[in-house]
């Protein structure tokens, strides 16, 4: 039996894995054509938002990215921003949301989720998660909703689709806005449908980690033309088209996106459809190779989820099954030279922000009303999209690494018990 490399024996990898963010010649190109541009600020109100339009006249690279990057995803409008974050609080208000709304999230995701409704005066009401997919719960959205629901955020978690057929029929059936937080899902597909361009409106981020990245921003995709003028006037501090540089007409702020990240992500965006396909193609072969391990359980992908864009590989660890504790497998893991995390360390609504009674969310009750989410918690194991930019080699030291681990665990018990 091989050592593990934990316990001074050989480790399975030292060479690193794909670095990210990745980039080439092509975002230098760009942006320096906006530093000799001197237009370091963006375009005028209004320029190129639809996706189908001509490419704007005055050369912007946020107007263009935009308008590239709605259409690739199906959608008739893009509307750039600051961050993700941004862009969730943003599309909340266009849709309506404000003081006194319930908006429906899942307690398994980035906070943003979460804080966006509360930022705006309404109130996360938590739903629990499907545990073979890690996305919203259908039955347990219904459940959730009350007179008061407003809206409902969907979050296509690690890049798989969110079950959209039963929660859009279900929205509709309440009357409730669906804005889908699509910001681990650039290139995702729902029934060969771009993620983004199903519901009211979808949200998208380019914060260093995610697959597409300018350092920071985000996006928000809507075929409401309406919505989408109401998006930019927020985005650009209630202004309209068209009007006096000094004449607001609604509450907003300014959450713009600047020409040079608009210049970098139009690089990322030329490179996004190959690099999701080796994401696909790797994401498969570990599906494949990991699976029959004890202990080792892969997140579904159901029929519906016909492009998974795989920001994460996320599987579930079963401690019993496997014969270490999930740290340990980690902890073993990461020695071999596999960078693995376990993800979030609780539910959104343990997050101790929610101890302030003027937030009106209830601990206590969310834990016992979402179980499958304090699982989730306790199971994920996570590897970084970067990962799956390699070869198959790489991938096959993931899964030499795991087997080893496996092989060892008896070994690495034992030396737990001593060191205890």
């Amino acid at each position: 039996m091989n050592q593990l490399a934990l316990f001074g024996g050989k480790p399975v990898r030292v060479k690193p894995f794909p670095a990210w963010p990745a980039f080439d010649e092509r975002e230098e190109r760009y942006a320096l054509e906006v530093v000799r541009s001197g237009c370091w600020w963006r375009y005028t109100m209004g320029e190129a938002v639809d996706a189908g339009a001509a490419s704007p006249g005055e050369p912007s690279k946020v107007a263009e990215f935009q308008r590239l990057f709605a259409r690739a995803h199906g959608a008739r409008y893009g509307i750039a921003c600051a961050s993700g974050t941004a862009a969730l609080e943003v599309a909340l208000r266009a849709l309506g949301v404000g003081s006194g709304d319930e908006v429906i999230v899942p307690p398994y995701t980035f906070v943003a989720t979460a804080t966006a409704p509360l930022l705006i005066g309404a109130t996360p009401v938590f739903c629990d998660i499907d545990l073979e997919t890690f996305n919203m719960s259908p039955a347990r959205f219904e459940e959730a909703i009350t007179p008061r629901t407003r809206a409902v955020i969907p979050v296509h978690f690690a890049g798989l689709a969110a079950h959209m057929d039963v929660i859009l029929t279900i929205a509709k059936r309440h009357g409730v806005a669906v804005l889908e937080d699509a910001a681990h899902a650039h290139g995702g597909t729902w029934m060969g449908k771009g993620l983004g361009s199903l519901g009211a409106a979808g949200v998208f981020s380019f914060q260093a980690s995610k697959n597409m990245t300018a350092g920071e921003g985000g996006l928000i995709t809507t075929n409401d033309e309406d919505l989408a003028e109401i998006c930019e006037s927020l985005i650009w501090g209630g202004r309209h088209a068209g009007q006096p540089w000094y004449s607001h007409y609604r509450l907003g702020w300014n959450y713009r996106l600047t020409e040079f990240q608009g210049a970098i992500l139009l690089a990322q965006l030329e490179r996004l459809t190959e690099q999701t396909a080796r994401r696909r193609t790797n994401a498969a072969y570990l599906t494949s190779r990991l699976r029959d391990i004890p202990g080792i359980r892969i997140l579904e992908t159901p029929d519906y989820a016909t492009g998974h864009s795989h920001h994460l590989f996320v599987l579930r660890f079963e401690p019993k099954a496997f014969g270490l504790t999930r740290e340990q497998f980690l902890e073993a893991l990461q020695a071999e030279g596999i960078p693995a995390s376990s993800g979030y360390a609780h539910s959104l609504f343990r997050n101790p922000m929610f101890l302030d009674p003027a937030l009106r969310v209830d601990m206590e009750r969310y834990k016992a009303l979402c179980p499958n989410s304090e699982r989730a918690c306790g199971e994920a194991v996570w590897l970084e999209h970067r990962l799956l930019l390699g070869d198959q080699e790489d991938m096959e030291d993931i899964v030499r690494a795991v087997e080893k681990v496996h092989e060892a665990r008896q070994e690495f018990a034992a030396a737990a018990n001593v060191r205890a």
